[in-house]
């Protein structure tokens, strides 16, 4: 399994991964999951993959290829053109593998972000399905994951505002993110990669490879979890009644109407009694 988290603010994107993949609880490997593409000045894209490994490498290859070629991600004119140039080699890769690996009782799992910038459009964050069909974050959800995510989505459900998140502050709740689901979900893995791309830079010189011992990432584990427990026991306290009445029978009613059972049948030697 993988997490890949991808935020969106009026600053510019936060673009984070983890590095884990596994084939079964005996097979667990470290794999790089971010890929860049940049022409410095005209365009800078990043690429998060998430699903079976085999189908997320030939896809970043067919990407690449183009790459060099000055075609897909080279020649789009905009963001959403860009996002269908990686599901266009996303249906590339489905035409050659999805009915050997269907065949087989394995399904075509590939997940993707793509987040960037081409010259004169807007940053913009997408999510391409394994379809190959893309969807964007809006304002309004200014954030997309992929992979083992529903660990980390509260703290970003919370905190993240498009128009008033800070870029170095999204990039602490991320890091809090990652935080929650690895703790939560051992598929889940350091190194976590992390690249903050500005508005208009066109290029990306802001990264960070957070390794399982990074100090910084400690820190900022074991100061997040002493400030949660702190605010925690500050909250007001639940205040609750005496209970005089028992409480089952005063919420469910009487105990015949809770369970449903059936009078209690007779001893079998009752029965050959009668018969």
């Amino acid at each position: 399994m993988t997490y890949c988290l991808g935020i969106m603010t009026h600053q510019g994107l936060v673009m984070a991964s983890d590095s884990r993949t596994n084939a079964g609880y005996d097979q667990v490997n470290v794999c790089r999951k971010m890929h860049t593409f940049v022409h410095p000045g005209e365009r800078a894209f990043v690429l998060l993959t998430s699903g079976g490994l085999s189908l997320t490498q030939s896809v970043v290859t067919l990407l690449r290829d183009e790459f060099r070629e000055g075609l897909g991600l080279a020649k789009a004119s905009t963001m959403y053109q860009a996002a269908r140039a990686v599901g266009d080699c996303v249906r590339r890769v489905s035409d050659m593998d999805r009915a050997a690996l269907e065949r087989d009782d394995f399904s075509f799992n590939i997940n993707l972000l793509l987040g960037g910038q081409v010259k004169g459009e807007p940053p913009c964050l997408y999510l391409i399905y394994p379809q190959g069909n893309p969807l964007s974050a809006t304002f309004d959800s200014p954030y997309l994951q992929i992979g083992e995510c529903k660990y980390g989505r509260p703290i970003l459900d919370r905190g993240i505002e498009y128009g008033s998140t800070p870029l170095d502050v999204a990039a602490i709740y991320a890091l809090l993110s990652f935080d929650a689901a690895i703790r939560s979900n051992v598929t889940v893995g350091p190194p976590i990669e992390m690249l903050l791309y500005r508005n208009d830079r066109l290029e990306f010189d802001s990264y960070r490879r957070f390794a399982a011992d990074d100090p910084e990432l400690s820190q900022i584990h074991r100061s997040w979890e002493r400030s949660l427990r702190r605010v925690v026991e500050e909250l007001p306290k639940i205040q609750f009644s005496a209970c005089h009445v028992d409480v089952h029978r005063s919420v469910f009613g009487p105990e015949e109407e809770i369970s449903g059972a059936a009078e209690p049948s007779e001893p079998e030697e009752a029965l050959d009694a009668k018969g």
